[in-house]
């Protein structure tokens, strides 16, 4: 149980309201996510394209084709000044892999290619009701693949591509990387998974946890939908990342997770295990954090500080790390 005075003061105001709004059965929880893929569906033309300016960063919609020929959709910020030699960043929408789309992450990549005129892709990824496993990945997988064959066109520097995502979007994040490490086609250069998804297994933090935003009904009702007929059976480590066993050869990492979510647990020990292996790793356990708290309470002095220690390691991380292409 999560009790409120364990929340930062600058989030407990809203508690009882988010939990008003965060579903305790699974039943609820299915409805929930039935409710919202119906109010964020919309109706594209595959092929079509629009773009638009505001300020200093330039919007597109951009289309490529999965292997099995159908098309994916993605949705491209830059700096509406073309830059050349920058970092090209994949950020992958969260949502419990059932629920998002890419537009949820404008405001967050307007801040990014403010602060380093990198280029960000945001993929719209099959989600779990309409295809579980591994469709997410798979489409991650080709959108990763188009940023590497698009980078000149798009100013991009080939021996920077970088990941990143929230929550189910950190856990793809990981199991990309993971991917394309064991695939050997596409190099990253390092990757920002935030408070990740990583372990469909229950943990002493995601066991019976209550917490506004997300809870254990949530985590157990999404990993249901994700993994399908894999579920309690033998599950690929490129769906659940906390399950792999050789975490050697990663791209860098830079992540935080706040200490009264469920994925608490999960990502403060994979991150012992990622600097065990000889990844190199920034973290930050943020306290009294519930998960998703940067993005419900922007304006708490907590999630100000959250987003200085991502926009502060973002830039270290264009001016340290890079990794050639293969071949």
């Amino acid at each position: 149980m999560t009790h409120d005075d364990a929340i930062d003061p600058g989030l407990r105001r809203l508690a009882p309201l988010l939990r008003r709004f965060t579903p305790r059965t699974p039943e609820g929880y299915r409805r929930h996510v039935r409710l919202v893929n119906a109010l964020t569906s919309r109706r594209r033309t595959p092929g079509s394209t629009s773009r638009r300016v505001r300020g200093d960063v330039e919007e597109t919609q951009r289309w490529t084709t999965r292997p099995d020929g159908t098309p994916l959709r993605l949705l491209v910020l830059r700096p509406a000044v073309p830059r050349t030699g920058v970092t090209g960043l994949l950020w992958l929408h969260g949502g419990g892999y059932a629920i998002g789309t890419p537009e949820q992450n404008r405001g967050l990549a307007r801040r990014l290619v403010a602060a380093t005129d990198c280029v960000v892709v945001l993929p719209d990824y099959r989600l779990s009701p309409e295809a579980p496993y591994p469709a997410a990945l798979d489409d991650c997988y080709t959108a990763l693949l188009w940023l590497r064959d698009n980078a000149s066109e798009l100013g991009v520097a080939d021996d920077q591509l970088a990941v990143g995502g929230e929550s189910a979007g950190g856990g793809l994040t990981l199991a990309l990387t993971l991917l394309a490490r064991d695939r050997g086609e596409v190099a990253v250069a390092f990757q920002l998974p935030l408070y990740p998804m990583v372990d469909d297994r229950l943990t002493g933090s995601s066991r019976d946890n209550d917490a506004p935003v997300w809870n254990t009904v949530m985590s157990v009702g999404a990993w249901d939908l994700y993994l399908g007929d894999l579920r309690g059976g033998a599950v690929p480590a490129y769906a659940a990342p906390a399950r792999a066993e050789d975490l050697r050869g990663l791209p860098p990492v830079l992540t935080f997770v706040g200490d009264v979510e469920p994925f608490h647990d999960e990502v403060v020990d994979l991150v012992r295990r990622l600097e065990e292996a000889g990844v190199p790793v920034v973290h930050r356990v943020v306290p009294g954090a519930f998960h998703g708290f940067d993005l419900v309470a922007p304006g708490a002095d907590v999630s100000r500080r959250a987003r200085a220690f991502l926009l502060d390691g973002f830039r270290h991380s264009t001016a340290t790390y890079r990794a050639p292409q293969p071949g």
